[in-house]
């Protein structure tokens, strides 16, 4: 940590990224870090390339962050929150202009060691939890607007704290966050409260779209474009979704399938999926994430992928066949 703080303290120009369809703890993260290093007196861009879900809207200083950077060679350090790999930033990552020095701050265990410097802990609750251990030892100040960036973080990744990532440390930094000004109530009926009409709707698809393997164990949600574009939604209320197919009685995986925008490829066959994986612990789903390409925690991941929905469950069916046998079988 001390590099990274040595590092920071160094930089002029800084650039806060975390992953495309961001959840509250990828955007807390970004939000409490960005302001941070404000209060340091950088000159901080903050940013994600997709559109901010309207749950987390309400967080302050998430107005600041960009979808689209012009100059990313004039960044000096980037510091990439929440992420398993550089590529989950976007396509940023892939720019020639965009050279800064890396840091990897994470919490995932599929984490693939990326960037200069890294502060990665799978013991961590979130990855807001070791922003809040890292303003700590640089004894930043905790504004109320960074203490609810923080908040949300926690209070997210650890399904209101009902998932087995609670730690002691998710209790006692929320505490503290509590006394620094958080209202709990406002940000739990801002992430869980309210609903838009059109989100209503599309759920109503995604409920029907439901499919239950014969034993009972695997359930598939498949959401496409036309569903979205008939209620008037975007990808971002999907987010929250899955959990209905993995609540299920006795699913032990749940897997969400999401048509993304960007369809067709040369030849014009398949389409693009955001594939997110829920687990009751029996399947380390971040195995089966990172065999396509991407990553998360054993009971809580997801991967992109280009193809035929078809193949893309056939895909998934294989690898759980192949290592979880049961779960596939009567």
């Amino acid at each position: 940590m001390e590099k990274i703080i040595q590092r920071l303290e160094q930089s002029k120009y800084v650039l806060i990224a975390s992953h495309i369809s961001p959840d509250g703890d990828a955007l807390g993260s970004l939000v409490a870090m960005g302001l941070s290093l404000n209060a340091l007196g950088k000159s901080v861009t903050f940013y994600n390339e997709s559109p901010i879900p309207a749950v987390y809207r309400f967080l302050p200083g998430v107005d600041r962050i960009v979808r689209h950077v012009d100059r990313p060679d004039v960044y000096d350090t980037a510091v990439v929150l929440d992420c398993t790999d550089i590529s989950r930033i976007g396509e940023l990552a892939g720019k020639e202009a965009f050279k800064p020095f890396v840091i990897n701050i994470d919490h995932h265990e599929t984490n693939t060691g990326f960037g200069h410097l890294h502060y990665v802990d799978t013991n961590a609750c979130a990855t807001a939890e070791l922003v809040y251990r890292l303003m700590k030892a640089m004894n930043l100040p905790f504004t109320q607007d960074i203490a609810t960036a923080i908040y949300a973080g926690i209070f997210t990744d650890t399904g209101s704290f009902r998932f087995a990532n609670t730690n002691r440390a998710a209790f006692s930094i929320c505490d503290e966050m509590v006394r620094l000004g958080v209202d709990p109530y406002t940000v739990a009926q801002h992430v869980y409260g309210t609903y838009s009409l059109g989100r209503l709707k599309l759920l109503n698809r995604a409920l029907d779209s439901i499919e239950i393997s014969e034993n009972g164990k695997l359930s598939f949600m498949t959401l496409t474009r036309d569903m979205l574009n008939q209620t008037g939604t975007q990808p971002e209320d999907v987010d929250g979704m899955i959990n209905y197919a993995k609540r299920i009685q006795d699913v032990k995986v749940a897997v969400l399938i999401q048509e993304d925008e960007k369809v067709g490829n040369n030849n014009g066959k398949g389409h693009q999926f955001h594939v997110s994986l829920r687990s009751d612990g029996s399947v380390d789903v971040a195995a089966l994430a990172a065999n396509f390409g991407g990553g998360g925690h054993r009971q809580a991941a997801g991967f992109s992928i280009h193809g035929t929905l078809s193949d893309l469950k056939g895909g998934i069916l294989k690898w759980l066949e192949q290592s979880k046998p049961e779960i596939c079988r009567n």
